[in-house]
Formats: structure tokens, sequence, C-alpha cells
């Protein structure tokens, strides 16, 4: 079911000071600031030759990761992100092995356009698991 990662997520407190430690003391290759209001993140991404890194800050006073940030004021890895052929596929197997699909379950489209879902950390080993149809 699983294809490749995608990207591992990591939230911060300051996006502009991560990407430039990202883009300046790593030489790494980072995207502009993208607002993804839906979600309540302003997302950067840093491109590697093999996945992603994505920055996340809290964008409005309702953002999941703003209570993320309240608990890891220094910020820290917030999720990985995997790929997979159909997502409304990989629900259906998921659900019925008892895993717990976050929201009302139904796929949303992330930062790249496409359809994703976000599972339960506790389901995953402590881990916020985000699936990304591709």
């Amino acid at each position: 079911m699983l294809g490749r990662l995608n990207h591992v997520a990591i939230a911060v407190p300051d996006l502009e000071s991560a990407t430039a430690v990202y883009r300046d003391t790593l030489a790494a290759r980072v995207s502009q600031p993208q607002e993804l209001p839906e979600h309540g993140v302003t997302v950067v991404f840093v491109e590697l030759d093999n996945t992603k890194v994505e920055l996340l800050e809290p964008l409005g006073e309702n953002s999941p990761i703003a209570a993320f940030l309240a608990k890891n004021p220094s910020g820290g890895m917030h999720h990985v992100c995997y790929e997979v052929a159909d997502i409304e596929e990989a629900a259906e197997r998921l659900v019925g092995q008892g895993a717990r699909i976050l929201g009302d379950g139904k796929p949303r489209i992330g930062a790249h356009g496409k359809p994703v879902l976000f599972l339960h950390p506790k389901d995953f080993a402590g881990t916020l698991v985000e699936l990304e149809q591709v």
C-alpha cells in the first residue's frame, strides 16, 4: 500500500528563521512560503534529491500547529507523509483494520494539490501519519 516517503514535516515557531537555516546554513533548495488557510498553516518545502522536508508555521488562531508548538515551543517533527496510489482504497483498508482517520475521514486537498488524509498517531507508534495520493 505505501509508496515512497513524500516528506517529513517539522513544526517551527518562526518559518523565516527556519527557512534561512536550511537555505543558508545547509545550502538546501527551498520553496517560497505557501499559505494553506484550510489547513491552518504556512509551509515551505526543502527540496532534497530523494524526498522533501516540510517546514510548518501556524496560520491563524485555530491552527493545529499552534497547539503543537504550545507543547513544543522550539518546534519539532510533526508528521511523516507517505505516498499511496489510491487514497480511497487506502482509507477503506485502514478503517477496516481499525485505524482512525482524523477529521471527517474524507480526503482534503494538501499542499501539493493532491488528496491527503491524516491518521491518528496512537494507531501508528505515536507518529502522526499523512497519506498523499500520487
